[in-house]
Formats: structure tokens, C-alpha cells, sequence
């Protein structure tokens, strides 16, 4: 399934998402739903063309992407939500790429 701009996604199983209490449900309405969203997705957190290619664009221009009224960068990858988020501290993406399992 190929996502365009301005497709609804769809409802689907619940997501993790890493908060102050450790993982936390979020589905794809609390994500989405109403808003304009940047989501990109990377094959593994930590591997080489991800940490060095894919997620640093969105992390240095958070702020220029998010002045065209996106709401928010969402990143998504296969790993627990305990390895996104220590992916998204070392990435210096804290507050600016919401990072999702």
C-alpha cells in the first residue's frame, strides 16, 4: 500500500510511542487524525544508512517542515519502543520527530 499526500490513514492496531512511565499505547487517530503529518519509516534504528541518511534530514529541518504547518514528524520502524527512543536521544530528535514502534 502506497500512501499519497492528503490520504486519510487508516485505524490499525495500537502503536507504541516511549513516555515518562515507559511505553505508552497511541494509535494511528491519536497520531493523525485532524492533523498534517510528516511520517517516514526506516528499516531498524541504529543501522548505518538510517542513523546517517534518513532520520538526520528530519531532525536538522524540524522546524522549516514544521512552519509549513505540519504538526508533526512522526518516524516508525520495527524496533520496541525502548530502542526508538534511545535511538531518538542519541539522534538529538527529542521534541522535534515523534519516534513510534
Amino acid at each position: 500500500m502506497t500512501i499519497q499526500v492528503g490520504d486519510r490513514i487508516p485505524a490499525c492496531s495500537t502503536l507504541r510511542v516511549m513516555g515518562d512511565k515507559g511505553p505508552q499505547p497511541i494509535t494511528t487517530d491519536d497520531l493523525f487524525a485532524g492533523k498534517k503529518v510528516v511520517l517516514f519509516a526506516v528499516p531498524g534504528a541504529f543501522t548505518p544508512g538510517c542513523s546517517n541518511t534518513h532520520l538526520p534530514g528530519f531532525v536538522v529541518n524540524a522546524d522549516k517542515i514544521k512552519a509549513k504547518g505540519v504538526a508533526s514528524i512522526v518516524c516508525v520502524s520495527v524496533n520496541d519502543a525502548f530502542v526508538m527512543a534511545a535511538w531518538g536521544k542519541s539522534a538529538h530528535a527529542d521534541g522535534k520527530v515523534t519516534m513510534i514502534a
